[in-house]
């Protein structure tokens, strides 16, 4: 499987860009046909209360990189990568990569 992981890093607002992300950003996501899925990681302190170095983690999950870029490519998908601008006025970290879950 395809995943393409974003990273957000801390917003100056965080209920703003929480509100923003669940009621806009993730709708327009949903609407992309071709994608298999959205994973949503809202970060948490560490053990020691230090600050993790990212806000919020999303995965979007495909069945490869050609059904992924299929996806994006559509007008769904040029709609939810032109909104990132919409909320994160911070730096946003793309990584690409094929996934394998082992289960424990």
């Amino acid at each position: 499987m395809f995943s393409l992981t974003v990273l957000y890093e801390h917003p100056t607002d965080p209920a703003a860009f929480d509100r923003y992300y669940n009621e806009v950003h993730t709708p327009l996501v949903q609407k992309i046909k071709g994608l298999k899925g959205l994973s949503v990681i809202r970060f948490k302190p560490g053990p020691h209360g230090e600050k993790p170095p990212y806000y919020l983690m999303a995965v979007l999950h495909a069945d490869s990189a050609e059904a992924f870029n299929a996806a994006m490519s559509s007008p769904e998908g040029r709609a939810a990568s032109a909104d990132v601008a919409n909320f994160a006025a911070n730096k946003v970290i793309m990584i690409p990569g094929d996934e394998m879950y082992i289960d424990l």
